[in-house]
This record gives C-alpha cells, structure tokens and sequence, in this order.
C-alpha cells in the first residue's frame, strides 16, 4: 500500500469485509508502536480526546487543531498501516481539516455532527467527500458520527434511536460509507439500525454491557472502536503500579514494548 490512496482503498476494503474490523484507537508514537505489534492488527484509529489529555486539554475541541494533525503526523510517521483519525467536529472547517489530515497521510475520519440541523450536518458529510476526491482519495473512509446518544441521550431512548436513523440514512445518501453510533447499544438496537443502513455501515464503540464483537459480526457491523478506553486501560496500569510499588516496592510483569 504505497500511497494514501490505496491505504484508502484497504481501509474500505475491510470496512466491507463481512468479518468485524476491530480499531484499537492510539494517541502518540509508542501507543501507536504497541498497537501495531499486536497479532491481527490491521487498521488503527486515533482517538481525540486522548491525544487531547495527552497534550494536556480537555475533549471537545479545545486542543489547537494544529497541535492536532502534529499528533497525528507523527503517529502516521510509525506505521504503514491505514489510519482514521478522529477529528472531532472538525474544528471550524471540517472539509479543509480533512484535506489537512490527507496531505499527512491520513485515509478516513471520525466527525461528528454534534447534532446540527440534519441539512446542515448532511451538507458537511457531502463537502468532506468532494474534499477527499479532490485530494485524490476517493474511498476516503468518512466514518460520519452522529452524536445522538453523546450530545442527546437524555431524551427519551425510542427518539434517541429515531434520531439516529434519520441521520444515518441521510450521511450515506451524502456520500459517507460508514456512520458512526457511539453509546450503550442493545442488540435490538444494533439490529434496527443495521436494518436501516444496510450490513457494513454501521460502527460501534466498545463499552461494557454492550454487544459481544462476535453478535457485532453477525449482525453485521462494520467496525468496533474503543475511543478514549484504551488510554484509560493503560493508564489504569500505570497507576497501578505506582500504588503496588509506593506500597509493597512490589513491580508487576511487563514487556520491553519501547
């Protein structure tokens, strides 16, 4: 895979593929190098509010969107492997921030919608794919983010899920290959909205309480993410070992990954 292209194109491929895509989400170099050298690794995924509380910012787009693509530049610059990277809303401008995100290299984004008026979000979805044909990356994976549970969980749950749908069907007439669902699914849910969008168009995140990856597969879903849970797992090591050491001056097993 020689060009951002054709990591592009991969990238679709295996969205496609009836077999789950499983993205452990990275936020620096050495994440990066520990993800890529696990067995049946073949995409990543960045995950903004990690390279966020890494920098020290807190999520939602506080982090200077330039401090952002640098974070990802150098996360591409320790892998071959395709990278979607999570750009949030996209910072003011999500076509030109995608356009920015190509030029490094990157081949498909998370952005949200943040639950904008559906025309205006749809129109976004559709200037982001010209944005990526002009670029030359024209299965750009545009992994469209409707933060209907995020932004508007509190409401009643059927019109959580109604609200989903509508907009989901409306990113994939904008051109958007995938649409991103991220909350605590049922497996009803997961099987209406899969219904709705048709097999290999749906992804999910893992939370606990959801779907098993296997029923994910079943069902027909396209891709399963972690988001900020891997960074919390890591750093729930971490301080483990500091409360094992501070009280024991006990050191845990580890493996010389850098």
């Amino acid at each position: 895979m020689s060009t951002t292209a054709d990591r592009a194109s991969e990238l679709l491929r295996l969205h496609r593929d009836p077999a789950l895509l499983k993205v452990v989400n990275v936020w620096d170099p050495i994440s990066t190098s520990a993800v890529v050298g696990a067995q049946g690794t073949v995409a990543l995924a960045t995950a903004s509010h990690s390279i966020a509380a890494t920098l020290g910012y807190e999520d939602g787009e506080q982090i200077p969107v330039d401090e952002m693509l640098d974070m990802i530049r150098r996360i591409l610059a320790v892998t071959d492997l395709p990278v979607s990277a999570d750009l949030e809303g996209g910072y003011g401008d999500a076509p030109e921030t995608v356009r920015r995100a190509i030029e490094l290299g990157v081949v498909g984004a998370n952005i949200e919608d943040q639950l904008k008026p559906l025309d205006e979000a749809a129109s976004q979805v559709e200037a982001i794919m010209r944005a990526a044909r002009d670029a030359g990356v024209p299965d750009f994976v545009l992994n469209a983010r409707t933060d209907a549970f995020p932004v508007g969980g509190d409401r009643d749950r059927d019109v959580v899920i109604a609200d989903a749908l509508e907009r989901g069907r409306a990113y994939l007439d904008a051109g958007a290959p995938v649409v991103f669902v991220p909350g605590p699914l049922t497996s009803d849910e997961v099987r209406t909205l899969v219904d709705a969008f048709g097999k290999q168009r749906l992804t999910t995140i893992a939370l606990p309480g959801t779907p098993s990856f296997d029923e994910l597969q079943e069902l027909g879903v396209a891709r399963v993410s972690f988001g900020p849970i891997s960074q919390r797992v890591a750093l729930t090591a971490l301080q483990e070992l500091a409360e094992t050491a501070l009280a024991h001056g006990e050191l845990p097993g580890f493996r010389p990954l850098n």
